[in-house]
């Protein structure tokens, strides 16, 4: 017995050999998934564009703290330091290195990110140089200062 495609295999049952019906189903469904992937991915992508909300100066007043506290920090975990027994360089290295660390959690509960790259420590008789570049950025501005510097006079 020869069966042609969309014939039912018997009378009673009604069912059919043909699967290209499955397959189109299939088709489509992989194809509505895919639509619904990019239109949720417009969708998170939409709102990276809105404009700068010029009632937050976030970025601006961890800049204006982050100048003020830098070089007092590292002054006073230094002179912590070496009342402690450590000496001005290995003092005043880890003092830099902790207060960089602080200010960029300071920076995350303010909702700010600070990030403190190339932190070096030089001694010129007895006058250390801490120098850093420091970027400061929330999701409507960024500021990047280059070189910044704090000078630390041991006596």
């Amino acid at each position: 017995m020869m069966r042609r495609r969309g014939v039912p295999l018997s009378a009673e049952d009604g069912m059919f050999s043909d699967e290209t019906g499955q397959m189109l189903l299939a088709t489509g469904i992989i194809l509505m998934l895919t639509l619904l992937s990019m239109a949720w991915y417009g969708i998170s992508v939409a709102g990276l564009g809105e404009p700068y909300d010029t009632g937050t100066h976030d970025v601006l007043d961890v800049t204006e703290s982050f100048s003020t506290v830098w070089q007092p920090l590292i002054e006073n975990r230094s002179a912590a330091l070496v009342a402690g027994g450590a000496d001005w360089q290995e003092a005043v290295d880890s003092a830099a290195n902790s207060t960089a660390a602080d200010l960029m959690r300071h920076g995350e509960h303010r909702g700010v990110e600070i990030i403190l790259t190339d932190v070096a420590v030089t001694n010129s008789s007895g006058t250390f140089t801490v120098t850093c570049e420091v970027g400061i950025a929330d999701r409507h501005a960024r500021l990047q200062l280059v070189g910044y510097q704090a000078e630390i006079v041991i006596g």
